[in-house]
């Protein structure tokens, strides 16, 4: 499989392409704001997209959809449904075809993703596993993580989402809504934030 990363957006928000390279099938993970460019994007790397993913329902992640879907009228949208309760202004103009909740695996080809409900961020916030990846969306940054004071957020719950993550098995790449990638055992070891949460 093949990964690309796309900084869009004001807030540089982390749009991941992850391609299987025989059947040039694709997956989005949060689309950022700028469906065009992802679209032109995939239409030059001569790629079809099969899903997209949302880890969240905030606009940054999410405002790119209505271009996509344009281009892609039958392409499937996964979000968590705890964050369609999201208020408007958060997420002007998310949209979906299908929820996901914890534990739901979905194959694309010779790729499967695992879905983690990691709330805190947002009630509906999740995490994706994929082989030896995990797309942390705004649950999990390098050296730090993500902001619970907007509504619907959760200190408590990000605390929760954090350990899980920590207790994870293995080493994973962390692949973070914003900021450059880093790992899991890197996390466990220097983020204050895990490190709180593996003391609870």
């Amino acid at each position: 499989m093949e990964l690309f990363t796309f900084p869009l957006g004001q807030l540089e928000t982390n749009c991941y392409v992850l391609a299987d390279e025989k059947t040039h099938r694709c997956a989005i993970v949060d689309p950022g704001d700028d469906g065009d460019a992802v679209a032109q994007w995939l239409s030059g790397k001569g790629l079809t997209p099969a899903y997209i993913f949302l880890t969240h329902g905030h606009y940054d992640h999410v405002g790119g959809l209505a271009a996509l879907r344009a281009a892609y009228p039958d392409l499937p949208v996964y979000v968590h449904a705890a964050d369609t309760r999201l208020a408007a202004a958060m997420t002007r103009g998310l949209s979906w075809t299908d929820f996901y909740e914890d534990g739901d695996e979905i194959s694309m080809d010779s790729i499967t993703f695992r879905v983690l409900e990691t709330p805190g961020h947002t009630p509906g916030s999740v995490c994706l596993l994929c082989g030896n990846l995990l797309f942390a969306g705004d649950t999990l940054f390098a050296g730090s993580c993500g902001r619970t004071d907007f509504p619907g957020g959760s200190w408590k719950a990000m605390l929760a989402s954090l350990k899980r993550l920590s207790a994870l098995p293995g080493n994973y790449t962390v692949l973070p809504g914003h900021g450059e990638a880093s790992t899991l055992d890197q996390e466990r070891q220097t983020n204050p934030y895990m490190k709180e949460a593996m003391a609870q």
